[in-house]
């Protein structure tokens, strides 16, 4: 069943859950080296049992016990496909959950002040298409809070500048519309007229927004390439994703609702966007500390 039940497990996340690629590939290589441990070991996957699990975590980490992010990562995994099983009628309850999952500290998000984004995105050269590209792509990104792969599968066709408006296809091709705001769609509308044809390099009828020197879509790994760029020649420390961080705190900072960001950001669940409450809390100590005569 070993192979069989792994080959399953992919399809249910691809076709039923619509999971991300990247997610799909990390649960399947643990799930993957799960079965490989059950042959092994002449187990079952519809048969084991929480103290299974525990072995077959503790043969994971040889000499060196592992750390708990990576042990969370294992179980994360593994329940999802004990919930595929259970679905699926192979078996009727999760065994992982009989396990107690190390704590994991949550790490608070990087953020760039307003003043950082602003030096960033001011070294950008704008003399050639790729750098009115470039400049569109970062304000985009942080002035929607993108996603890197949102922005990369960004099309023409879900741009309404006439509205302001963006529509994202998020994780699970869940969709959402985002406000543009007038510095995003002043750059869009001077990149598609005056960058992106010039890109465009004979293909005509990719609706991609952001290209590469060849005309074809540009990637995210071309993306985090170029950031690294601008952000050593702006002297800017940070990762593409940290502009989206950005948005969100600084939306939170100026009085937004939570639920409203949560919206905007497409998490599915606000407990992931109360995380840049805790941000601001830290914020609120940090004055409280400079301020107060007390402190």
């Amino acid at each position: 069943m070993g192979f069989t039940l792994a080959q399953e497990y992919e399809g249910y996340l691809r076709n039923e859950l619509r999971v991300a690629d990247a997610t799909v590939g990390t649960y399947v290589a643990e799930v993957r080296r799960f079965v490989r441990w059950l042959d092994a070991t002449t187990r079952s996957a519809s048969d084991v049992q929480g103290v299974d699990l525990e072995s077959y975590v503790a043969s994971r980490g040889g000499d060196e016990p592992l750390n708990a992010r990576t042990i969370s990562r294992i179980f994360s995994s593994l329940r999802s496909l004990f919930g595929f099983m259970k679905t699926a009628g192979y078996r009727s309850d999760d065994p992982s959950r009989d396990v107690e999952r190390p704590k994991i500290g949550r790490h608070l998000p990087e953020v760039l002040e307003i003043n950082e984004v602003e030096k960033f995105l001011m070294s950008i050269d704008l003399d050639t298409p790729y750098g009115l590209r470039d400049r569109t792509l970062f304000e985009l990104i942080y002035s929607c809070g993108l996603r890197v792969s949102e922005a990369a599968d960004i099309e023409v066709s879900q741009i309404y500048l006439k509205e302001g408006l963006i529509r994202v296809r998020g994780k699970g091709d869940k969709e959402r519309l985002v406000p543009l705001g007038d510095e995003a769609e002043s750059w869009l509308r001077r990149y598609l007229r005056e960058g992106r044809p010039l890109l465009l390099k004979g293909h005509s009828s990719l609706d991609l927004v952001f290209l590469n020197n060849r005309g074809g879509g540009l990637s995210r790994k071309g993306m985090w390439k170029r950031f690294r760029g601008i952000a050593q020649r702006a002297d800017v420390d940070g990762k593409i994703h940290t502009l989206r961080h950005s948005f969100a705190t600084h939306l939170l900072r100026g009085g937004a609702d939570l639920r409203s960001v949560q919206e905007l950001l497409g998490h599915a669940d606000i407990s992931t966007t109360q995380i840049y409450t805790h941000l601001n809390q830290n914020d609120l100590q940090k004055a409280h500390r400079t301020f107060h005569p007390r402190s």
